[in-house]
C-alpha cells in the first residue's frame, strides 16, 4: 500500500510538469492517453519497485513491453525522480545505474548510458533540473550539477558543474552561471564552433594584413629607402612598435602640420 501511494504521488507530479512545460498538453486525460514518455515512466516506476523487491525477470519484461509500446529504454535498476518529463521520448535509453532527480527534462534521442564493461556505477547522474536537448549522449559515471542544459547532439564525457550550459563534441562547457535556466530555450544556446571559427577567421585577417604591411616595407626598402622611413606608422601592435625601435633605436619623430 505504502509503495502504491509513493508511485501515485510520482505520477501525479509528472503530470504537473507536463502540464507546466507542454503547451500542447490541453488535458489530464490527453496526457494520460497520448504522451509515451509519461507511460514509459509509469511502467518504470512499477519495475523499478519491483527490481528493489528483487523479482527475478519481471522487472525486465515490463521494461522490454514499455520499451516496445513506447519506444522508450529504462533499465528497471535506475533511480527516476519525481516531476521528470520525457518529451516525445523515441529513442531515449536510460542504463542501469543511472539516477535522474526532479524536475530534469529529457527529449527524444537522449542515452544515459554506461562505458567499459565494469560492475558498479557506470552510468550518469543527472541532478535536479537538468535539460538533456535530442539526440544528446551523456556516457560513463558523471555527475550533471543541477540547473544545467546539455544541447541538442551534444556528447558528455565529464562532470559537469552546476548551473552550466554544455553543447558540441566531446561537450564542453561554454557559459556557466547563478542564473536559472529556462528549460525550454533551446534557441539561446550559443554556437561554441562558430565562435572558434568567427576567431579563428579575424586572426587571419589581421595575420594577412601584417603580411601585406611587411611586404609593402621591404619593396620600399628594397628601393633605396631607410627600414624606419619605409614602416614609419604602419606598425599595428606594441610589439611591431619594439622591433621597430629595437632596429632603429627609436621611431622618428611625428611630422608638425
Amino acid at each position: 500500500m505504502r509503495a502504491l501511494s509513493t508511485i501515485c504521488r510520482a505520477m501525479a507530479a509528472d503530470l504537473a510538469i507536463i502540464k507546466e512545460r507542454d503547451p500542447a498538453a490541453r488535458s489530464t486525460l490527453e496526457i494520460l492517453l497520448c504522451y509515451p514518455g509519461f507511460h514509459a515512466l509509469v511502467m518504470h516506476r512499477i519495475s523499478h519497485r519491483l527490481w528493489r523487491l528483487r523479482v527475478p525477470l519481471v522487472p525486465r519484461l515490463l521494461s522490454q513491453v514499455a520499451r516496445l509500446l513506447t519506444g522508450i529504454e529504462i533499465h528497471p535498476g535506475a533511480r527516476i525522480g519525481r516531476g521528470v518529463f520525457i518529451d516525445h521520448g523515441m529513442g531515449v535509453v536510460i542504463g542501469e545505474t543511472s539516477v535522474i532527480g526532479d524536475h530534469c527534462l529529457l527529449y527524444q534521442g537522449v542515452t544515459l548510458g554506461g562505458t567499459g564493461k565494469q560492475h558498479g556505477k557506470r552510468h550518469p547522474t543527472l541532478k535536479e533540473n537538468v535539460v538533456v536537448g535530442a539526440g544528446a549522449k551523456v556516457l560513463g559515471a558523471i555527475t550533471v550539477g543541477a540547473n544545467t542544459r546539455i544541447g541538442a547532439g551534444s556528447v558528455l564525457l565529464r562532470d559537469v558543474a552546476s548551473d552550466s550550459t554544455v553543447v558540441g563534441i566531446p561537450g564542453r562547457v561554454i557559459h556557466q552561471s547563478g542564473v536559472r535556466i529556462d528549460p525550454l530555450a533551446h534557441s539561446a544556446l550559443p554556437d561554441a564552433e562558430a565562435s572558434v571559427i568567427r576567431n579563428l577567421m579575424e586572426r587571419i585577417d589581421n595575420l594577412e594584413s601584417q603580411v601585406g604591411q611587411l611586404q609593402s616595407c621591404l619593396q620600399e626598402v628594397a628601393a633605396g629607402r631607410p627600414l624606419l622611413e619605409a614602416c614609419a606608422g604602419k606598425a599595428q601592435n606594441l610589439r611591431d612598435r619594439e622591433i621597430l625601435e629595437f632596429l632603429g633605436e627609436g621611431l622618428p619623430p611625428p611630422a608638425s602640420s
